[in-house]
């Protein structure tokens, strides 16, 4: 399976132990994935540690050389990404989330999220 972390579970592989949910630690405990994180997700934290946010006091650079080093590959932004982005319709209004799910599509991969909104829309989405 190649799978696609969303924000909040790439804050929770960081973080302390116990938010991420079971199941997701199956998928990324079993070598036979590959586990992607989007450079929308580093943007997001960055934007949102520089501001103070509560769940986001990870530092996006230390996350980014510690998911490289656990052999995550990182998944940039490109112009068919943010073409799909158009193409959506608006379920939903956050737009790291819609930039998510645009990559999904377009890379054929599972994304994985808490946000049963994202379910909403086609695609390989699944929610936990």
């Amino acid at each position: 399976m190649r799978a696609l972390l969303d924000t909040h579970f790439l804050l929770w592989v960081a973080g302390p132990a116990g938010r991420l949910p079971a199941e997701v630690w199956e998928i990324i405990a079993d070598d036979e994935n590959e586990l992607l994180f989007s450079t929308a997700s580093l943007w997001e934290i960055a934007i949102k540690h520089s501001l103070g946010q509560g769940d986001f006091q990870v530092n996006p650079g230390v996350l980014r050389r510690e998911l490289l080093a656990d052999n995550y590959v990182e998944l940039p932004i490109l112009g068919e990404h943010a073409v799909t982005v158009a193409t959506l319709p608006r379920i939903h209004g956050d737009p790291f989330d819609r930039m998510l799910v645009a990559q999904a599509i377009v890379e054929g991969v599972e994304l994985l999220t808490v946000d049963a909104q994202l379910a909403r829309y086609p695609g390989p989405i699944r929610v936990f």
